[in-house]
């Protein structure tokens, strides 16, 4: 029991689910200055944060470790599929229950939040997208994930979706200053996607899965990095300074804590050390989000 209990947590990748919150605590953040913030449509809007995360992680599981990609060769942490913790079977079900749930959770969501008409099926719809990307990101014939399109879409949705989203859920109206807080939660969860693809370069390489980075080499792909860091920097400036005020420009100089990461990408050799800036880049991103939240709340 203890041990299927353990699988199940491997394939869930707990270490995930920070990143994943990062977008909903900046959303929440801005629904607090706007006066407008619940925290009963806040808490489910983080359970349907963490049940579509734990869904994606699942598929993915499944879908690289069908298609081959999860093998001896990968350098990342092991998979509960390709290590044999899980069937796939097991992890088909696991998947069917997790989809009812992600359902079940959205469509109470949806309900707790005073909604129109036109927000209640804007973000219904978007629901229902989220699950079929968290399903489809390794899973079919034709998974995106395969095809660079991976980075897009976490852009989309860790960032557009989830923050947009969360303010949707307390307010029809978007500040134009949550437009920043967008761009940190989407270039930072798009980075720490460009470190895994960095890691897992040869593999994905020699197993043919065109991740962004297989499409445009190393090389181009820590530019491109760095790009994302500056935008997630200037995303996060202009949304802290116009919501919690000048005094906050404090947060903004947490950026300086980036400097070693920039250089360990930029002189890395071997890309087995970039699963240990996945970390750092994602608890970064997600210290960002709850800290604004927490001065938010009680500020």
């Amino acid at each position: 029991m203890k041990q299927t209990f353990l699988a199940w947590l491997i394939a869930a990748r707990l270490r995930t689910l920070p990143l994943s919150l990062s977008g909903i605590f900046f959303g929440g953040t801005i629904a607090i200055t706007s006066e407008s913030f619940t925290p009963e449509i806040f808490h489910w809007a983080m359970i349907v944060t963490i049940s579509l995360q734990i869904l994606s992680n699942f598929a993915n599981d499944l879908g690289d470790g069908l298609k081959g990609i999860d093998n001896a060769d990968r350098i990342g942490p092991k998979r509960a599929l390709q290590s044999g913790l899980l069937t796939a079977g097991e992890l088909k079900t696991g998947i069917i229950v997790l989809v009812a749930f992600t359902v079940l959770a959205i469509y109470r969501l949806l309900q707790k939040a005073n909604l129109n008409d036109t927000s209640f099926v804007i973000l219904a719809l978007l629901g229902a997208l989220s699950i079929v990307a968290a399903l489809t990101y390794t899973l079919g014939k034709r998974p995106y994930g395969y095809y660079g399109l991976g980075d897009f879409m976490v852009f989309f949705f860790f960032g557009g979706v989830a923050v947009f989203g969360t303010v949707v859920l307390f307010t029809p109206i978007i500040p134009f200053h949550s437009v920043g807080y967008t761009l940190t939660a989407g270039a930072l969860s798009t980075a720490v996607l460009n470190l895994n693809n960095m890691r897992d370069y040869q593999s994905d390489k020699t197993s043919c899965k065109n991740t962004l980075v297989v499409r445009m080499g190393v090389e181009r792909a820590k530019i491109y990095h760095f790009v994302l860091l500056i935008i997630a920097y200037i995303g996060f400036t202009f949304s802290t300074i116009s919501v919690l005020g000048p005094n906050s420009v404090f947060l903004v100089l947490a950026f300086i804590f980036m400097i070693p990461h920039i250089q360990k990408v930029r002189e890395v050799q071997d890309y087995g050390e970039l699963d240990g800036e996945l970390k750092k880049v994602a608890l970064f991103c997600f210290a960002l989000s709850i800290v604004s939240f927490l001065i938010a709340y009680f500020g």
